[in-house]
């Protein structure tokens, strides 16, 4: 039963998919660590708009008239997106005039157990996207995305046999992977819009230094820039990776490594005292980034240019 005392704005968490389907009146899993429903299938009697559940969730929304919040977004479903939710992550309704049409498929960690997907779904960044990442599908891989829903669909409603738990899960793989390609896809045909947020990247990467913010707040972090570009962490370092062969972890590190050698080169500075104006708290550190990245130690640079 739907506890009709909680308010709209509190979150509810769910332990099990079958306290979720029970939540939303669609019908129950036929296996406890998965299920799949239509969103037609909701209970518009179902109050379940504020979430957080302990499994994965991939969802394709073909009309939402209303909007979501995961992470730091709000996302206008209107033209429909595929959105991946990791377990324990929050998930919001926040508009009441949400006429939602497509399909979920929720799986539990514990269904992945003993496979290898279980430790590689980790490589999959798409589940730590925020909603405003979602991924549009042209429709030729709406179709393919659609079918390997529809695949796990009947497995599920398959008489199960020992065979059953090996297809489903190779069928989640196949949608991870096909969904891997697609945001490859996304990021070039979206190539205007990543130009920018490249090109504000660097410029934010460059005024950190440049403002002396390394001295009061030390290395700049993945979160400080993707919280400045309003994208989640995973979404930055996918885009730059794409856009620039470099990830947002690597791009601060080059950055680093050419004002360290600036610096080397043009002031008497010693490397400890470099390092603590690039935000190092010990010497040691600085030196040891420097030589990973250039094979030699600051001092060896320096010793070079005479």
């Amino acid at each position: 039963m739907i506890d009709k005392s909680i308010k709209k704005n509190q979150l509810r968490y769910f332990n099990s998919i079958a306290e979720l389907t029970d939540a939303l009146g669609v019908s129950k899993p036929l296996h406890p660590l998965i299920t799949f429903f239509n969103h037609s299938e909701i209970s518009p009697a179902s109050d379940v708009r504020n979430l957080v559940a302990n499994f994965y969730m991939v969802s394709y929304k073909t009309n939402l008239k209303g909007k979501m919040k995961y992470g730091q977004g709000y996302y206008d479903f209107d033209d429909g997106g595929l959105i991946f939710v990791s377990p324990n992550q929050a998930l919001s309704v926040v508009d009441d005039s949400d006429e939602c049409e497509g399909f979920s498929l929720f799986f539990h960690p514990d269904f992945l157990l003993s496979y290898p997907l279980s430790k590689s779904i980790s490589k999959y960044g798409f589940f730590a996207y925020n909603i405003n990442e979602s991924l549009h599908l042209s429709d030729r891989e709406r179709e393919k995305i659609t079918s390997v829903f529809e695949d796990i669909h009947q497995e599920l409603n398959a008489s199960i046999d020992e065979i059953s738990q090996d297809l489903i899960i190779s069928y989640i793989e196949v949608l991870l992977n096909y969904s891997n390609r697609y945001y490859k896809r996304q990021f070039i045909t979206r190539k205007v819009v990543n130009t920018t947020h490249v090109e504000k990247f660097e410029n934010l990467l460059a005024d950190y230094f440049n403002s002396k913010e390394s001295i009061l707040k030390g290395l700049p972090t993945v979160k400080y820039f993707s919280d400045k570009l309003n994208l989640s962490a995973s979404y930055l370092s996918d885009m730059l990776r794409s856009a620039t062969g470099l990830n947002t972890q690597q791009h601060i590190h080059s950055k680093l490594i050419d004002i360290a050698k600036e610096k080397l080169t043009s002031t008497n500075l010693t490397a400890a005292e470099i390092g603590y104006e690039l935000g190092f708290e010990h010497p040691q550190s600085f030196n040891k980034l420097f030589k990973l990245k250039t094979g030699i130690s600051p001092v060896e640079f320096r010793q070079g240019l005479n």
